[in-house]
């Protein structure tokens, strides 16, 4: 990968140069790649993430927005306190980093922070994680293999991933080999060689599957043991 920055009006752009070429500030839109016929859909959740199909392959298009009661006055706008310290920026890098050590996170391809005085909007484009389904779609599954996906997590958290939102719906499993992704880094933190202590973040995952867990779906207590048993192997 070859990160390099641009400035175009009002935002700043760092990408993959050996992916990408100059990319323009509208390619952060949903509109433009709407006029391209090129939108495929989009991810569950709040609404931030599009697939878009680029000339390099399918991606993902994620804007940055605010959640909570704060998104009742304040949609998308972040305070600014530097371009390397912006939440694109260091998604960014933190992404380029666990890719290049083999950790199963999307691979980055462009990020935006688009400054307008005190504060920025941001937006984020990676390779999509394609064919693959988030665990939200396997809760209840009787045929899902959880201690498996104990094992990944744990994995992770060895590898000194600290993922600041892990639920239901930022857990990719590919379709043909069950393997694990992760996904949505805003926030989150890499330090390797420091494994992190992952029970908060299982206990926010185990209340997500909760959320999503149908009432006639498998047992929700074994599937959790057996989540643990994989975890703790």
């Amino acid at each position: 990968m070859k990160p390099v920055t641009i400035k175009a009006a009002s935002s700043h752009i760092v990408y993959d140069a050996d992916v990408l070429s100059a990319p323009q500030p509208a390619l952060f839109e949903t509109a433009y790649w709407r006029g391209q016929e090129a939108l495929e859909g989009s991810a569950p959740g709040r609404g931030s993430s599009s697939f878009v199909r680029m000339a390099t392959g399918s991606a993902v298009l994620r804007r940055y927005l605010r959640g909570g009661w704060v998104a009742r006055w304040n949609r998308d706008r972040y305070w600014y306190t530097g371009l390397a310290r912006s939440r694109p920026f260091r998604e960014f890098e933190l992404l380029r980093r666990m890719s290049a050590d083999g950790l199963r996170v999307p691979t980055p391809l462009a990020a935006l922070c688009d400054r307008h005085g005190l504060f920025y909007r941001a937006a984020l484009l990676t390779e999509r994680i394609a064919p693959a389904q988030p665990l939200e779609s396997h809760c209840g599954a009787s045929n899902f293999d959880w201690s498996h996906l104990g094992r990944a997590l744990a994995e992770f958290h060895r590898a000194g991933v600290g993922h600041a939102d892990l639920n239901a719906r930022n857990i990719l499993i590919h379709d043909g080999t069950g393997e694990v992704w992760l996904i949505d880094f805003d926030r989150c933190s890499y330090r390797p060689g420091q494994p992190v202590s992952g029970q908060g973040q299982l206990d926010r995952l185990q209340r997500s599957c909760r959320k999503f867990w149908p009432p006639q779906g498998a047992d929700f207590a074994g599937s959790w043991k057996a989540l643990m048993q994989g975890y703790d192997a």
